[in-house]
């Protein structure tokens, strides 16, 4: 069975039967995705990742499958029904679908009116009607059933009863099932309208309240949106094709004559379709409208994740980071290069000017101490106000940078961060987080939910178990194409490294504090339970700089050692001057290193890995600066030209921060001065972009831009359906609900804050 798998999944993704084998048995032994496409290219040809994914979700749908064949094959035995003609075609099933129609006829169901029908003795009428021979007078026929003690009492009960029987034939007929489903995937339509006297209540719903669109060509976002209004109870759902069109293929299949008995089928027929078989894949079809929907949404998230989690890290600084606020005022944290924290603050330069005298004394003065090389604004409530004013300091040299926030209250009420800094609130978290993630966005970001940093859209509504397993996948992909200094990561950043996971990398970081830092990679196979499978799938992805050994801090595997000193050796040198001199890595005659071990493909990957040994794929930091004086839509005028950051990328589009706390939509067609079909192709999260702005609507929160050339703004807005769900910046929790969630009181205030000076709360410092 599981040749027979490879072939299939060979021929399905257009690859070598060979690799595919390749993969199924690396991943069967242990191997992770990174792994396998990153140190086993000889044997799997240099498939990539996503063709590494896509075969091990492949084999897992197919064991799914045989599961459930074996379950229905022992079901069939146990109850006496397996014939070798059955048992043959529940095993020429290829999908869940098909098998399921095998077994629909057999599988134990509660009692329907047809197997009323068969216990009153009806069965043989319906039989003899179904044969449709012209001769055959369906009233005579069924007066030999009248039966009042069966409950038969008349001819027309007799033939209602058979019609009954015939219609669950027809329903569980596996050829008819699968011509209706292919005419539902076809030509079903889905169909919403509003719930009588829900309009106010759903008004987000409107564009759907009368709206109908082919199955075939719903996009996901529509799909879900019409799935969310059915589920708020706000709008009516239905999917079917034409009516007199599945009518006619089943009269086609079923309806074999002209005489009364076939008048008598073609009207179980009918009664079938609309009673039952039509309700059934009209659930099939939602079923499988939503997987697909789900497997979009999901992809988009996936990329929007990907993209932010390889987001430009601005590198080991010394960071002062500031969570703005007004009323509250502005917590101010300082790190180190490694971020660790030195100091935190409070600042309030929003409502008075000795406010703002104090608190630009202070910033100048933390500046000074700390040898502050740049400073991160969170972009939340008063996050523009706030950039501004520290801009206004001229700090010189210094950048200030306006960073998204998305997430941080999460990971400060979280465990981790409980763990992180015991004796400080959610509020020096949160402003710690912010400083973090722009020096480093992967090891912070990997610290929170996936799902709570705020790239995708309807991540409620999709299944939570492929979410879950995608996004889980992307966080793991790029920690490892970034690799891991291993004496400074911390655990959650460890833990999606190849081979480890929570536990292990819990134990690497307690040894790493018992036993201090790591020295070489070898140090690894020390750690508790580490062993040698983990230690081979994480070992390449781990790094040690400034260790003994050059190759501890670059990407080449501790198993190609040997052959990286055997090159060293044959020149003359040492493994350091191979990494330091060119010219010597250009004398390097890769083809005499070949074995049945290391190929090509991984050779190659060794000497591009000496010339920049732990080098970081992520580009080069460039930050973004916002429109000096546009802060809030209101300021926002059609025509004006403002640069801005991407903050999520959809089907339709993408979102764009222009600096005013609410984030605008450059619809699909605004993206290029081409046709797009693809967004992901134009335009990518974190990516810095020029925007014009078509159009403000301020009841609706809603702020249309352009990237076309040449735009100047007096466009309207595509019409909303073709939008998708139009999100809003959600503000991060105020400082009170997270310490309420802390269940802490808040610091006292000092006296500059004119609240608390005009109500005498709080005490000086």
């Amino acid at each position: 069975m599981q040749d027979k798998h490879i072939a299939r999944i060979a021929a399905e993704l257009s690859l070598a039967p060979g690799r595919v084998r390749a993969v199924a048995g690396l991943l069967e032994e242990g191997g992770t995705v990174p792994f396998i496409a990153r140190y086993r290219k000889e044997a799997t040809g240099s498939l990539d990742e996503v063709a590494i994914t896509g075969i091990r979700d492949r084999l897992e749908q197919l064991a799914e499958l045989d599961k459930r064949r074996e379950a229905i094959l022992k079901s069939l035995e146990e109850r006496q029904l397996l014939t070798d003609e059955l048992k043959e075609k529940v095993n020429a099933a290829e999908t869940m679908a098909a098998l399921e129609d095998v077994y629909l006829p057999f599988r134990p169901k509660r009692r329907t009116r047809a197997t009323v029908a068969k216990e009153k003795g009806l069965e043989p009428l319906a039989a003899i009607l179904f044969a449709q021979d012209a001769a055959t007078d369906p009233a005579a026929e069924a007066a030999a059933f009248v039966d009042a003690e069966k409950g038969v009492e008349t001819v027309d009960d007799a033939l209602a009863g058979a019609r009954d029987i015939i219609a669950e034939w027809v329903n569980e007929n596996q050829e008819a099932r699968a011509r209706i489903r292919d005419l539902f995937a076809a030509k079903g339509v889905f169909k919403s309208k509003v719930i009588a006297d829900r309009e106010a209540e759903g008004a987000k719903f409107r564009d759907y309240f009368a709206w109908e669109e082919p199955v075939a060509s719903a996009p996901s976002h529509r799909v879900l949106a019409m799935r969310r209004g059915e589920n708020e109870k706000i709008l009516s759902l239905g999917i079917s094709p034409p009516e007199e069109e599945a009518l006619k293929l089943l009269e086609e299949q079923f309806v074999t004559g002209q005489g009364p008995a076939s008048g008598q089928v073609r009207e179980a027929v009918h009664d079938g379709y609309r009673r039952l078989l039509c309700w059934s894949m009209e659930t099939e079809i939602r079923l499988e409208t939503k997987k697909r929907a789900d497997e979009a949404a999901i992809r988009v998230f996936a990329d929007n994740l990907r993209q932010l989690l390889l987001a430009p890290p601005l590198g080991q600084k010394n960071v002062l980071a500031i969570d703005p606020g007004f009323r509250t005022g502005c917590k101010v944290v300082c790190l180190d290069r490694q971020g660790k924290l030195l100091h935190n603050d409070t600042i309030f330069p929003h409502f008075s000017e000795e406010g703002k005298a104090r608190a630009a004394e202070t910033i100048r003065e933390l500046v000074g101490t700390f040898s502050i090389e740049a400073v991160a604004v969170g972009n939340g409530t008063a996050g523009r106000e706030t950039e501004a004013f520290v801009r206004g300091l001229g700090l010189a040299g210094i950048p200030v940078i306006l960073v998204n926030e998305s997430g941080a209250s999460v990971y400060s009420a979280s465990n981790v961060a409980r763990d992180e800094f015991p004796d400080h609130d959610v509020t020096v978290r949160g402003a710690v987080s912010i400083g973090r993630r722009l020096v480093d966005p992967l090891a912070e970001l990997v610290k929170i939910d996936p799902k709570a940093i705020g790239v995708g859209q309807y991540q409620h509504d999709v299944d939570q178990g492929a979410l879950k397993r995608s996004l889980d996948d992307v966080v793991s992909s790029c920690v490892n194409a970034v690799g891991v200094e291993v004496n400074t990561a911390s655990p959650q950043l460890l833990t999606y490294v190849s081979g480890l996971g929570p536990q292990l990398a819990a134990n690497i970081v307690a040894y790493r504090n018992e036993h201090g830092p790591f020295e070489a990679r070898e140090g690894l196979r020390k750690v508790p339970r580490l062993g040698p499978k983990a230690f081979e799938q994480a070992a390449g992805f781990l790094r040690i700089r400034g260790g003994k050994n050059p190759l501890d801090a670059s990407a080449v595997h501790p198993e190609s050692y040997a052959v990286v000193e055997a090159m060293a050796r044959d020149l003359e040198c040492s493994v350091t001057d191979l990494v330091k001199d060119e010219a010597k890595r250009k004398a390097i005659d890769i083809a005499k290193y070949v074995s049945d071990k290391v190929g090509i493909p991984t050779l190659k990957d060794i000497v591009a890995e000496l010339a920049r040994p732990g080098r970081d794929p992520r580009e080069t930091f460039e930050p973004v600066t916002f429109a000096e004086g546009i802060e809030k839509p209101e300021d926002l005028r059609p025509g004006m030209k403002l640069p801005g950051v991407v903050t999520n990328v959809t089907a339709f589009g993408a979102f764009v921060d222009v600096g005013v706390h609410q984030d605008g939509l450059v619809h699909v067609s605004q993206l290029a001065d081409r046709y797009v079909s693809d967004p992901n192709q134009v335009v990518k999260v974190a990516q810095r972009v020029e925007v014009t702005v078509l159009d403000v609507d301020l009841e609706r929160k809603r702020i249309a831009l352009s990237m076309k050339k040449g735009v100047t703004g007096d466009r309207k807005a595509p019409p909303a359906q073709d939008r998708g769900p139009w999100p809003e910046r959600r503000p991060e929790r105020s400082r009170q609900d997270r310490q309420k969630q802390e269940k802490k009181k808040p610091e006292p205030a000092p006296f500059n804050n004119p609240f608390a000076r005009a109500f005498g709360k709080g005490k000086p410092k």
